[in-house]
């Protein structure tokens, strides 16, 4: 039982080495394939739509990053120009929703506690700093 296993696993690796060193020989021939599969069968394709451009407001609000209190639509009625959010931050805060399985106003709560705790800053605001002196 052992041989058979070590002898596919033998074949798969010399298999994906040869087709890794062939690869400009065969690659251009299966995109065009998968390309008169997509031209024959164009319904195929409905079930995925990719979501509009990452670095504008409006692939922003399509990716749930947005809500009552944070509301990019005044953002994009104005025709902003600006890029949209920031990236690594959304990507943080989409992780925090789905692992969490949180709204987006909790997850991006729980990402500024975050970066504020890496920043020495309280939950409140205040500095971590046993030195900082506030006149209040």
């Amino acid at each position: 039982m052992a041989y058979l296993l070590y002898s596919l696993v033998f074949l798969t690796i010399v298999s994906g080495t040869i087709l890794y060193l062939l690869r400009a020989r065969w690659l251009p021939q299966f995109q065009e394939t998968v390309a008169q599969l997509q031209d024959r069968f164009p319904q195929a394709g409905v079930l995925y739509s990719r979501l509009p451009g990452s670095n504008t407001f409006a692939g922003d609000m399509e990716a749930g990053l947005s809500s009552s209190t944070f509301d990019l639509s005044g953002n994009i009625d104005g025709n902003d120009s600006r890029g949209g959010l920031d990236d690594a931050a959304k990507r943080e805060i989409l992780k925090i929703m789905k692992r969490r399985r949180v709204q987006f106003d909790e997850a991006r709560r729980m990402y500024m506690e975050q970066r504020f705790s890496a920043n020495g800053i309280g939950a409140d605001g205040r500095p971590k700093d046993p030195k900082f002196v506030s006149f209040s």
